[in-house]
């Protein structure tokens, strides 16, 4: 209900002035300024922000890179990024008001001294402004410098900046957060020495996204869905999360990292935890975290080997997707021939505990699929075949509640209906709700949601430490297997289709089938 008055509020100019309190005059601190992400997310966000009052009337942007720059060329990269990339078009006020607030600071990420002289800027323009500011700094960086910087900003003393107060400083820290277990782990270690965790903001922008926001709920705020929330009456879950672009020019970084590592231990984790996790006691952040933490800690090991193995890994082979023809992922640009990467994963988790025991959820992401498509799928129970089971004209199809994140964002939830006529004949029918139709397509980005909470400090939408390494916990494992494994056991799927016959295999038996892009539209 809190996320769902927030959606609300943002709509209001009475809770743009309420927010505008809360956060104090601000320093925007990004490495990586001159990214690709800055450029399509990170400056949009900023703008939007600014255009609807919600960031504090003194805000300032500082743009952190390694290659030197001056203020004015990066106003205009900024705004040419704007120009391509803004949900809204660039008007005046907003961006004179912006504009005068940008800064870029060139220095290593390695360097300590950089950091003294852009924590000597950040004072100066204290005393300029004649208040104290906090800082927020977004690192949207390549993960091999997630350390250093975040080292240097503890030796620098700008984490401990106001430290305990409402202007106390905060990072928010881009995906991915490690590469397994132990990774993620001594990135931990530096971000506890470094930082309080109430600073730290790990970020995945899918629950940014408004439909996954809406989850907690569609789940709590309706009394028609919990109380069959449950083993009970759930036969199956779902999670999908596909691709229908292959790698482009990210070979070389893609097949360091795989499917398992670019997308399930992050985003399909995240929609497994909030779809599975218990009501929480209230609605404060931590209350929220620690029921998504329950929820993967009753995650049992996968099976890697024997007869009925639970994961499965492919690559795409050659194909047409969209009517024309791709290549295979070996034949992508920076692909070595011999590349064991997997392009597709999928997986068969089943969760120890009271709830959900024996219900199985299915996950699965890939490239090159038939469709972009993220969405949950909750398949019930099927009724007793006594009124409608004996015939073959009247076939029972599962009840479904589809929860699509993209595209076109909504909710719909599939019934048995008798389709006119004389005779009894029964057909699938679905109820529909979708974002766009009932509240306009002007909607904001996940970005904008999760930049502003973190200025607010906080932090229901992002994930906590043990979070992230309860998730790698379950996914090194895999990892490593696959490792031992090379090429061995790697399928192959055509592009454009829904991935290999493999996964289907993990549902053989079991009266399920992959439900995004097959049967029901």
């Amino acid at each position: 209900l809190k996320i769902y008055l927030k959606m609300i509020n943002t709509s209001t100019s009475d809770s743009k002035t309420s927010l505008n309190r809360k956060t104090p005059p601000t320093i925007i601190i990004i490495f990586g300024a001159s990214g690709d992400l800055t450029a399509r997310k990170l400056a949009p966000a900023i703008f939007n922000l600014s255009k609807d009052n919600l960031l504090p009337k003194k805000c300032f942007l500082i743009g952190y890179g390694r290659s030197a720059m001056s203020d004015d060329s990066f106003k205009n990269e900024i705004k040419e990024a704007l120009k391509a990339h803004s949900r809204r078009k660039i008007e005046a006020s907003t961006w004179n008001n912006l504009e005068k607030n940008l800064i870029f600071h060139a220095g290593a990420y390695d360097d300590l001294n950089s950091f003294v002289t852009l924590e000597n800027k950040i004072t100066k323009i204290e005393k300029q402004i004649d208040c104290k500011v906090q800082c927020l700094f977004y690192v949207s960086t390549p993960p091999g410098v997630f350390m250093p910087i975040l080292e240097n900003l503890g030796e620098s003393g700008l984490a401990k900046r106001h430290r305990g107060t409402e202007t106390a400083s905060k990072v928010i820290i881009e995906k991915p957060f490690g590469r397994d277990l132990q990774s993620a782990h001594e990135l931990n270690q530096v971000i506890n020495r470094r930082f309080d965790e109430s600073q730290v903001f790990r970020i995945d922008h899918y629950l940014g996204k408004e439909t996954v926001q809406s989850l907690l709920v569609q789940r709590f705020a309706n009394s028609i869905f919990e109380p069959v929330w449950n083993r009970n009456y759930v036969s199956s879950v779902q999670i999908t999360v596909s691709e229908d672009i292959g790698v482009g020019n990210r070979g070389g970084y893609y097949d360091k990292s795989g499917a398992l590592r670019d997308m399930i231990q992050n985003h399909v984790m995240q929609l497994l935890a909030l779809t599975a996790m218990e009501p929480p006691s209230s609605l404060d952040p931590e209350s929220i975290r620690d029921e998504k933490v329950k929820a993967l800690k009753a995650l049992k090991p996968l099976a890697l080997e024997g007869e009925s193995p639970e994961v499965v890994r492919a690559s795409y082979a050659a194909g047409l997707v969209g009517g024309s023809p791709t290549k295979a992922y070996i034949d992508e640009e920076g692909i070595p021939q011999d590349s064991s990467t997997e392009t597709y994963a999928a997986m068969r988790l089943y969760l120890d505990n009271w709830r959900w025991k024996g219900v199985p959820f299915y996950l699965r992401s890939g490239k090159r699929l038939a469709m972009k498509a993220s969405e949950i799928v909750v398949q019930f129970t099927r009724p007793p075949a006594i009124l409608f089971g004996q015939d073959s004209r009247l076939k029972v199809s599962p009840n479904l509640l589809v929860i699509r994140i993209q595209p076109n964002e909504g909710v719909t939830l599939y019934l048995n209906s008798k389709t006119p006529g004389l005779e009894t004949k029964l057909q699938p029918i679905k109820l529909a709700f979708g974002y766009e139709t009932t509240f306009g397509s002007d909607t904001p980005e996940a970005y904008e949601r999760l930049i502003l909470d973190a200025l607010n400090g906080d932090g229901t939408l992002f994930i906590r430490g043990d979070e992230a390494e309860m998730s790698w916990g379950l996914l090194s494992p895999v990892l490593d297997y696959w490792s031992s494994q090379g090429r061995q056991g790697l399928e192959s799927y055509a592009s454009g289709t829904w991935g290999p016959l493999a996964a289907d295999k993990l549902l053989l038996g079991s009266g399920h089938e992959w439900i995004t892009g097959r049967n029901y539209d």
